[in-house]
């Protein structure tokens, strides 16, 4: 069984490389990179070298260092170098104003899930190493929260981060579902939903995915940086054009518990008493899975009289959340990645 090194062995390699790259003028060749840092010396193969070599490339360029590759000279048989320019590594002084700082302590509190709590901690933490007070008695009582509720948010987020291809299982407006496989370039935020932009891998075009409409585990191929992100992308445009145009249709009716859904009462168009425990509304709305993710939110104290296509969608919703609750630990560790 192998063993993976720890975390201090990792962090003082890649040390020991960002220093090896910014001490020379000119680009450093692998071997040359093998022989300067000492827990490349240690390694059993070539192939080990290599890969271990491959992902502190893509960690440090992750960290935001400025790992510039080009051809050494001619003797070497046009062999690629790598070094660091100083001059794009190195910061000038950074300094905020006091509303500014208070903009970034807000910032860091956004993100209350997992999956960018870490990202968000070592960003305030960076800006505090550079001599940046953060002066967290000028917010106090002001929580913002980004809401990442959709249950494929980690896994897409670390996919796009990674540049690695995804296949997920994805439910149309119309309420047929299809496996999709993407390249993901990007995740933006659109009326209050959460959306993953990329191209499409069968179907080779530019497509977007409603992170709500994900259904199941999204599975990620093995390989990292499998593909080039476009320079020119910008996820909210690509989202905004392929939002579809609003289509007159009924008012949808629900059944509300007295006491309960006052978000929903707010918006509907005509209020009625049905006895003392429940109240029947309509209002109007644009998308039947967006007002089922709503809807599903108040669990039994709303149900849905008509139309079809949000009662069934509801009800997906809720049986896929039990599912999510009541799955064992044998399913829970089920592998489900691509090959």
């Amino acid at each position: 069984m192998s063993v993976q090194p720890s975390t201090a062995a990792k962090t003082e390699r890649l040390l020991n490389l960002v220093i090896a790259l910014l001490s020379t003028r000119r680009p450093l060749t692998k071997a040359q990179l093998r022989t300067a840092v000492p827990h490349y010396q240690q390694t059993a193969s070539d192939e080990a070298f290599d890969r271990m070599f491959e992902r502190d490339k893509d960690e440090l360029r992750d960290l935001g260092i400025p790992l510039a590759t080009q051809l050494v000279a001619a003797a070497y048989d046009d062999e690629v170098g790598y070094r660091i320019d100083r001059r794009e590594y190195a910061l000038p002084e950074i300094a905020f104003e006091p509303d500014e700082v208070a903009a970034l302590a807000l910032a860091g509190r956004a993100w209350n899930q997992a999956s960018l709590a870490s990202s968000a901690a070592a960003a305030l933490t960076k800006l505090a190493s550079a001599g940046v007070e953060l002066d967290e008695r000028s917010v106090v009582g002001i929580e913002p929260r980004v809401r990442t509720a959709e249950a494929a948010f980690a896994s897409v987020h670390a996919a796009v981060k990674a540049r690695r291809e995804i296949s997920f299982v994805y439910r149309k407006a119309n309420g047929t579902a299809d496996t999709r496989r993407l390249q993901p370039w990007g995740m933006t935020q659109w009326r209050g939903r959460w959306y993953v932009t990329g191209m499409d891998v069968d179907r080779q075009a530019e497509r977007v995915f409603r992170l709500g409409r994900i259904e199941g585990k999204v599975s990620m191929s093995a390989r990292v940086a499998a593909y080039e992100i476009p320079t020119d992308h910008v996820p909210r445009v690509l989202v905004a054009a392929s939002e579809p145009p609003v289509v007159d249709q009924p008012p949808a009716v629900l059944r509300i518990r007295r006491g309960a859904g006052n978000t929903l009462r707010r918006r509907a168009r005509t209020v009625g008493e049905v006895d003392d425990e429940w109240s029947q509304i309509d209002l109007d709305y644009r998308d039947p899975e967006g007002l089922a993710q709503e809807v599903a939110g108040f669990g039994p104290d709303v149900v849905v009289e008509a139309p079809d296509s949000v009662r069934d969608a509801v009800i997906r919703l809720l049986g896929a959340a039990r599912e999510r609750h009541t799955a064992t630990p044998a399913d829970a560790n089920a592998p489900g990645g691509m090959p």
